[in-house]
């Protein structure tokens, strides 16, 4: 119910703002906000968030099965749209690759091959 009231409530910031963003997003936001300032615990959403997690593929269907519907108005943008998406997964592990390298280096140090700490 909390994660369902706060999704509703961003949802209703976009809407009566008429943001750009979208409200699923204020509502991540705001559930973000509220559990970093401990309004909520993780004990009140974690049943809940874990059942929507085993569950996203199902909630996927639907708009794929819309896509599949309209396949005909999206053909002609077919391959740029691969290419944005296949652009897209490389950027992000290129980001991912240099955040952990950075995090790496940073708190753990560059160490060689024969060294060892001692603790």
């Amino acid at each position: 119910m909390i994660i369902f009231s706060i999704s509703l409530i961003g949802e209703g910031i976009s809407y009566l703002f008429h943001l750009p963003i979208p409200g699923s997003i204020i509502g991540l936001i705001l559930l973000f906000l509220a559990l970093q300032f401990k309004i909520f615990r993780l004990r009140h959403v974690s049943m809940v968030g874990n059942f929507l997690l085993a569950n996203m593929t199902i909630l996927f269907l639907p708009p794929a099965v819309g896509i599949m519907d309209k396949f005909h108005v999206i053909a002609p943008y077919l391959l740029p749209i691969v290419l944005i998406i296949v652009g897209a997964i490389v950027i992000n592990v290129i980001v991912i690759a240099v955040v952990v390298h950075f995090i790496k280096n940073r708190f753990e140090g560059d160490y060689g091959e024969g060294e060892t700490r001692n603790v």
